[in-house]
């Protein structure tokens, strides 16, 4: 087990790899390319490769006969890595190596940040908004007869020094018989107060020792889909999760058209109770997964974009959408989440997220909070990646953001073979400089049956940077291979060919497709400029960029950055933080904090809408091309590409 030493001949090129990673992906890892069109299930029989020392696990087909298996040769997209290796790449013809080498920039994704539960205690961070408090109360006699809630309230005093205690008419109904259930022994739930001027309120009462049973759940109430996890707020870890597409997405996929059906008659009411199902179905789910009493759980905190906040609250959204686009609300009061419609019990608090405008919602004020980009002095780039993109700028003194339209092409929307990220998608991708045959890597190493979103952007990179499309996304129909064609007037290139799809039709990117691309990434790469112009700052300024979305963790920073999504940067400084929703809900549930943070986060927020500010479309238009019609923003990027048009000797 662990890692292995792999070395690519005759590129002399070397990686590190983990015990069992699959060979053709170490080798787009390490940027040597292997021809392969079939996704990696092994059909084409394209991706042959010698074993001159080591040891692989698998890779012999019926594509190879004796003497090639006894020579050494193995497919690669079916072979295991084991050991050590010295693989050879076989050359069919005299390939220049310089023009490899040029290829030969290994991937990179960005580190993946996880919250580290230790380093919240060691910082004073790990206060739970909700602690449990076990009491031994003396019973009343004629001589102590005080009332049930006063020894309740007066020995959480003595016992814990608790004060400025307030109790609703729901637990005080409960206290009577709780107390003698078990003695007077019970254990009470206490929600502290964001302020240190609040009160902290009494919200559950429960016979016997409880205090080390006290579970919380995450939400972050996705467009799409609705992510749900279930922490031990002992422990601080993560018992169970679940997932499910938002049920609102019958009436519309994208929050205009949910707006839309809100203002129908009943309209608003069918949107709150379809993703208030879908809501109950994960808790149900993650209880059981579980094994908990559901009565053990004291909050939910709740993290969506504006308009799903407001669907979820049952608050018409209206107004969202037209200008000067008000939000009804930018913080929210504690709610019992039964009010909801939520199936928990009657003690259980809402945490819902607060938002900042119409389009920069509370799913972004948690990634900001879990990112920790409002404690440092760094300038940072928060960048949420999706259909509709939202960026943040700033650090601790300061912090700006603003919402985009980028489209759906980063989901796999708008591109005639785009899929989302699931088996059968062409994740990744490499090319033959020479003789522009193709190396596709799908999710699950079967035939391909579309193109998801981190594979596109690799995809337009490449072929960028080889010269097989130019700037503006067309095609170089001088090229000597029948991949590129024209159909219908539309210039397009095969991926795969029918017969090695899932599909069985021929799988190819188009200008059209090329073209939807280059829109989504402008908007996001014009957003950040144009914010940053605001503030009087420069693209150079930015220290560290974290990325949240669906696929920041597949995506190839270098390529990114080719296409001009991302500012060119180390990529070093990039840190990618998955679900920043998720984890900011999370870290609300673990850390008052976080809470406590949360509404001066808000209130420093500055948001500027791009569609009213005049610089936006500018840049818009000039982001309209790979990378941008500026290519001195991408330094690296232009020595590579005058390296390569360079007069070789």
């Amino acid at each position: 087990m662990g890692e292995h030493k792999v070395l690519f001949l005759p590129h002399n090129i070397e990686i590190m790899v983990r015990d069992g990673e699959n060979l053709i992906r170490a080798a787009i890892e390490a940027g040597v390319h292997i021809n392969a069109s079939c996704g990696g299930e092994g059909v084409c029989g394209k991706c042959r490769v010698i074993i001159e020392e080591g040891k692989v696990e698998g890779g012999i087909t019926e594509k190879l006969n004796t003497e090639d298996i006894q020579a050494g040769y193995r497919q690669a997209c079916l072979a295991s890595i084991k050991s050590d290796l010295v693989v050879r790449v076989p050359i069919e013809s005299a390939i220049d190596a310089s023009v490899l080498k040029m290829q030969s920039t290994p991937r990179r994704t960005a580190h993946i940040k996880q919250m580290d539960f230790e380093e919240l205690k060691e910082k004073g961070l790990f206060v739970p908004p909700v602690e449990k408090k076990y009491l031994e109360l003396p019973e009343p006699t004629i001589q102590d007869n005080l009332s049930d809630l006063t020894r309740l309230v007066s020995y959480l005093k003595i016992k814990h020094d608790e004060h400025r205690l307030e109790v609703s008419l729901p637990v005080i109904r409960k206290i009577p018989d709780i107390l003698r259930e078990d003695g007077f022994r019970v254990t009470a739930t206490l929600i502290r107060p964001v302020r240190d001027t609040g009160k902290t309120r009494i919200s559950n009462i429960q016979s016997g020792n409880t205090s080390d049973r006290n579970y919380a759940i995450a939400m972050d109430i996705g467009t799409t889909t609705i992510y749900g996890q279930l922490i031990n707020l002992i422990t601080g870890s993560v018992l169970s999760e679940d997932a499910d597409f938002n049920g609102q997405i019958s009436f519309g996929e994208d929050v205009i058209s949910r707006i839309i059906y809100a203002e129908k008659p009943e309209g608003l009411e069918k949107l709150h109770k379809a993703v208030i199902n879908t809501v109950n179905k994960i808790i149900k789910k993650i209880i059981k997964q579980a094994g908990i009493d559901p009565d053990e759980i004291s909050t939910i905190t709740l993290a969506g974009n504006t308009t799903m906040t407001q669907l979820m609250l049952k608050v018409n959204p209206k107004y969202i959408r037209r200008a000067p686009y008000v939000p009804a609300a930018n913080l929210y009061p504690p709610l019992r989440a039964s009010d909801l419609g939520m199936e928990l019990g009657n003690h259980v608090i809402a945490l819902v997220y607060p938002e900042v405008s119409s389009y920069v919602g509370g799913d972004i004020v948690a990634g900001v909070m879990g990112s920790g980009m409002y404690r440092t002095d760094e300038l940072t780039l928060f960048m949420d990646i999706g259909t509709n993109a939202e960026i943040v700028i700033g650090n601790r003194e300061w912090l700006a953001c603003a919402a985009c339209s980028a489209g759906p092409a980063f989901e796999g929307g708008g591109i005639k073979f785009g899929m989302r990220a699931t088996k059968g998608a062409i994740e990744d991708f490499s090319m033959d400089p020479l003789t522009f045959e193709p190396m596709n890597i799908t999710i699950g190493n079967v035939r391909p049956k579309g193109i998801c979103g981190s594979g596109l952007i690799t995809i337009v990179a490449t072929m960028f940077e080889i010269g097989v499309i130019d700037s503006g996304g067309k095609f170089n129909l001088d090229l000597n291979t029948r991949r590129i064609r024209e159909v219908d007037d539309i210039c397009e290139y095969v991926l795969a060919w029918a017969e090695e799809t899932q599909i069985g039709r021929d799988i190819v990117l188009s200008e059209p497709d090329i073209d939807n691309l280059i829109r989504a990434k402008g908007a996001m790469y014009s957003g950040c400029l144009t914010l940053l112009e605001q503030v009087g700052l420069h693209i150079y300024d930015i220290e560290r960029i974290f990325l949240a979305g669906g696929f920041g963790s597949y995506v190839n920073l270098e390529k990114a950055m080719t296409i001009g999504l991302l500012p060119e940067t180390d990529v070093e400084k990039v840190i990618f933080i998955g679900n920043g929703s998720l984890l900011g809900a999370k870290m609300s549930s673990l850390t008052n904090r976080i809470r406590k943070d949360v509404a001066e986060v808000v209130i420093k927020m500055t948001n500027f809408e791009l569609s009213e500010t005049a610089s936006y479309m500018d840049n818009y238009v000039a982001a309209l091309f790979l990378p941008h019609t500026d290519l001195n923003q991408f330094p690296k990027l232009k020595a590579r590409l005058d390296a390569r048009r360079a007069p070789r000797k």
